[in-house]
This record gives C-alpha cells, structure tokens and sequence, in this order.
C-alpha cells in the first residue's frame, strides 16, 4: 500500500476508478480522509479543513464513491453535505465499531483508513445510523438551548442557597421559577449585597425560559400536529411529546413500537450464560436528554397526582414486589413503556384510552 503525501492534493480530479470506498474520521478543526480502489487498494491519505467549504473542495471533485464516517458533534451537517453531492454516506455507530474505540494503535489517519476497509467489506459491521433532517435539528435545538437555560439556572439556585445557609440564614420560598432579588429581603444586608447578582440571573434565566417555552409551543402548534396525539396520556406535556418526535423523527423507521424502547436505552441489558441470568442495568444508549424526560413523564404517571390509567396501575404493581430498587426499577419500566405508548399513537393516530385492559376485561365478563 502506498501513502501519497499531502502535496498530491490536487491530483483528486484525476479518478477513473468506478467504484470508490472512502473512510471520513472528523475531527474538531481538521479531518482524515482515505480513499480505497475496488480491490482494497490505498490510493490517497490526506488531511482537511473541517469546513463545509473544504468538504466541498475534495469530495465534489471525486467520482460518486461510498463514504464512511463515524458519529460525532460534525457527523450530521457532514452527512448532510456528502449526500447532497451525490455520494453513498455511511454514519457508523462510533460506539460500536470497537475495533476503532478499542485499537492499541489509534491515530485519525489509520481511523480513517479501518472505516475505509469495513464500508468496502460489509457496511452492517458499522452499525449505521441515520441522522435526523436540517429542520428537525434546527428545531430541536430550541429545546436542547431550553435545557442548558434550566441546567444554569439550577446551578445558580443551588449556590445561592448553599451560600446563604453557610451564613446561617435561608432564603424564602423554594419555587426556582419566582426566584428573584426581593426573595433576599430577609437576610442580613452583607448577604443581600452578595447574593443580588446572583438572584437577578436567576430570574433573567427564568424570563428566557419562558421565552423558550412560547417557541416550543409555537412549533408543536404550526409545524407538528401529531404532538396533540400524544399529549393525550397525562404526565406527557408539549416538550415530550415534541422531544420524542423530533428525537425519532421517521415513526415507520421501527418495525414496531416495543423497538422505541431498545433505541432509547430503556432495555436491560443480557449476559445470560448456561444456567446463569443475572440482572443488568438498561443500556443507555440513545439520546439521554428524551430518556430523562420519559422518566420524569413516568415519576409523575406513578406520583401522587398520577391520573388513574393502565400504565399506572401496572407500575404501582411492580413498584409493590418490594426490594431495594423497586421503586426505581418501576419507574424505568413504565418510561419504556411510555415511549412505546407514544410510539403507537404517532403511528396509529388512535384516541387515547387510559383504562383499555380494564373495560376489555369488563366487556369479556359481560
């Protein structure tokens, strides 16, 4: 195999091979690229500029080739661009692709040239994903930028109430949405002084936050009906519903619903060996922030003010088997089965039915 050096750059335009295999590992400001014949050959290893311009530079002037990139912050606009300008685009699961995660001799040049080599073999070695639209990113970034807005505004709060109780005083109320400066009228002047800034960020957070909150409800509103559908299981507000939507984006991209909950990372895991089948935690895979708020949705389907329906009754049933975790492990159980749930009313378009087993069951004694 030949390595061709960085000054044969411009000999790109000069491709005839038909078939092309090219391996993409991204990096923050610069990018490896290696490109394989159809017999496995090295033709070119070389650096780029991690920009939507140098991408368009090398890759529109190669033949239309199939080309492998793993997951990461630059993989969707990537993605994106490649397939734009005609080429096969292969996201590999950068999580499971080990034999990348877990090389002894890993640099971004030999990266590039291993995703080369298994794209040529078998593009299923890679795991492939699928990255959501432009517009779908575009707006599930509002919801990604509400949730470092409360992420901030948590930290605040949390200061400031630990620097108050060190003094020896507390502050009033504990609703962090009416957390303001007349909150500290209470407290020793020295204290009042100190904690001003902070007590005004809090409540300059809150003001755009509610801010976000109008946007959000604005999208589901215009853009995305079928987050009414979903709305219909209490405990499920406009920001799950929206998250879950923007977040799977194709409902028909599963064969069916119980899947959801595999991809979200709500699927104990297996190890079972022999005899042996011990109990693991779920996997995590999939995007956190969604599973957060599916186990928030499900906390308040089991909480105190629950509306009775199926799903709870099942969950307060597990949550009674006792032991240490029970609580926990109910919780977890019914965000999966939430996310199923959600899955088959986007799909089905169904009127929601919170009690559907208990009138079946009265309907087969009548």
């Amino acid at each position: 195999m030949k390595k061709v050096s960085t000054a044969a750059a411009q000999t790109t335009k000069n491709f005839s091979q038909p078939k092309l295999t090219i391996g993409l590992d991204l990096g923050d400001r610069s990018s490896w690229y290696c490109l394989l014949d159809e017999v496995g050959e090295v033709l070119l290893e070389q650096k780029l500029s991690t920009t939507p311009k140098a991408m368009r530079e090398v890759f529109g002037a190669v033949p239309l080739s199939r080309i492998a990139l793993e997951t990461g912050m630059h993989s969707p606009w990537v993605s994106r661009l490649l397939s734009e300008l005609g080429h096969e685009t292969i996201v590999a699961h950068a999580r499971n692709v080990r034999l990348i995660a877990e090389s002894r001799k890993k640099d971004d040049r030999l990266d590039a040239r291993t995703l080369a080599r298994l794209a040529r073999i078998d593009p299923q070695l890679l795991c492939p994903v699928k990255h959501r639209s432009a517009q779908a990113q575009a707006d599930l970034t509002v919801i990604r930028a509400r949730a470092g807005l409360v992420r901030a505004r948590t930290a605040l709060v949390n200061t400031a109430r630990g620097l108050a109780k060190s003094y020896g005083e507390r502050l009033r109320g504990c609703n962090v949405r009416n957390m303001n400066p007349e909150k500290a009228e209470g407290l020793s002047p020295e204290l009042q002084t100190a904690l001003e800034p902070l007590l005004a960020g809090i409540e300059s957070l809150s003001e755009r936050i509610r801010e976000c909150n109008e946007r959000i409800e604005e999208l589901a509103q215009k853009r995305y009906p079928r987050v009414a559908l979903l709305k219909q299981i209490k405990g499920v507000g406009t920001l799950i519903a929206l998250t879950f939507q923007l977040t799977l984006e194709d409902p028909h991209r599963f064969r069916k619903s119980r899947d959801v909950g595999c991809y979200l990372g709500l699927q104990p895991g297996r190890r079972n060996s022999g005899q042996r089948q011990p109990q693991m935690h779920i996997s995590k895979e999939g995007d956190p922030y969604l599973r957060t708020l599916l186990v928030q949705g499900a906390q308040h389907i089991l909480g105190p003010f629950g509306a009775d329906s199926d799903l709870r009754r099942w969950g307060l049933k597990l949550a009674e088997r006792g032991g240490k975790n029970a609580k926990k492990r109910a919780v977890v159980a019914v965000a999966r089965k939430l996310a199923v749930l959600l899955h088959k009313l986007w799909v089905s378009g169904e009127v929601y039915e919170p009690l559907r087993n208990n009138h079946n069951a009265v309907s087969a004694v009548a």
